[in-house]
């Protein structure tokens, strides 16, 4: 099981908790991706694209053939791209408050981001892991401009290639998490989802809307996600 951050996140402050209890029944690798926590940056694209080959790289680097993926917002995003990517590297994988557009998003998140700066995390424990951790921990600055610019552009996955993957895949959002309620059901749905299940075979690929959560709160639903997320990842095919 890897497990892949959100923007501007580590792995302490995304998966404090996280990790211990998934690795009560599997094997967890929890990675910094570039210019996050340990990881330096690198003159090179900050896109889903350029991450999801990272992954399968250290897959391939660590020579486990597969892996369950969990993401978590952006991170979320970069799994949907590894299983679109390199589909033989993704068993399953489940997708937290993420999008595969960037108009899966609310006007008003889609509005907030580019007004980002470093300013607006001071004080934060994103701005006080990323001095510790980092190996430039005074490039914070420039380090959110870049975030804030990947994350303003416009984007597309392309349903098609969402339909198209193999990979099953398990939708865990808020009910008021910032991703547009149409969005989330476009997902599914392209997953085999809105099917009957008492009448026909319904699809391996899985939602779960939870309620009074946000896009922050949601990571704070771990005794409600993990057992969750075990049983999809233990279903059999």
């Amino acid at each position: 099981m890897v497990l892949l951050h959100g923007a501007f996140m580590t792995i302490t402050n995304n998966w404090a908790g996280w990790i211990s209890e998934l690795s009560k029944t599997r094997k967890v690798i929890a990675v910094e991706m570039q210019g996050h926590g340990r990881t330096a940056d690198v003159p090179r694209d900050i896109n889903y694209e350029n991450f999801a080959d990272d992954v399968a790289a250290l897959l391939n680097y660590l020579k486990i053939p597969r892996a369950d993926l969990i993401g978590y917002s952006m991170g979320g995003a970069v799994a949907m791209q590894c299983a679109i990517r390199h589909p033989d590297k993704v068993r399953r994988a489940v997708i937290i408050s993420s999008t595969f557009r960037r108009d899966g998003m609310i006007a008003e998140a889609r509005e907030a981001i580019p007004k980002l700066t470093a300013d607006d995390f001071k004080g934060s424990p994103i701005e006080a892991e990323y001095k510790k951790l980092s190996p430039t921990p005074d490039d914070f600055p420039n380090f959110v401009q870049r975030i804030v610019a990947t994350a303003s552009k416009e984007y597309d996955f392309g349903a098609d290639k969402l339909k198209a993957t193999t990979t099953p895949m398990f939708f865990i959002h808020g009910d008021a998490d910032g991703v547009r309620l149409a969005h989330i059901a476009e997902m599914f749905r392209l997953k085999g989802g809105e099917i009957h299940g008492d009448m026909k075979p319904r699809s391996a690929s899985r939602l779960a809307i939870l309620p009074n959560t946000t896009h922050v709160t949601l990571m704070q639903r771990m005794p409600i996600i993990v057992p969750m997320v075990n049983d999809f990842l233990d279903a059999k095919p």
